[in-house]
C-alpha cells in the first residue's frame, strides 16, 4: 500500500489563513514522517526520518532557525 494512502494528515493550529497557507505533517506511520504543502494536496510528498523530524522540531520551537 502506497504510504500516502494510509496517512492521516494534520496541519499546525499556527497556521495562518486559516490552515491555507502551511504544510501538512503525517506522523502516524511507523518509521517515516510525511510533508506535504496543503495548496498542492496531490503535490509532492517529503519523507523524513522521525528522528531527524524530531530534531527539526525542537529546533523550530528553541529558535535555532530564527535568523536576526
Amino acid at each position: 500500500m502506497e504510504l500516502t494512502v494510509a496517512a492521516r494528515w494534520r496541519k499546525s493550529s499556527r497556521s495562518d489563513n486559516g490552515g491555507a497557507s502551511c504544510v501538512e505533517v503525517a506522523d502516524n506511520l511507523p518509521g517515516v514522517i510525511l510533508v506535504r504543502d496543503s495548496k498542492d494536496r496531490t503535490g509532492p510528498v517529503l519523507s523524513f526520518d522521525p528522528s531527524v523530524w524530531a530534531d527539526f522540531v525542537t529546533g523550530t520551537r528553541t529558535g535555532i532557525f530564527h535568523q536576526t
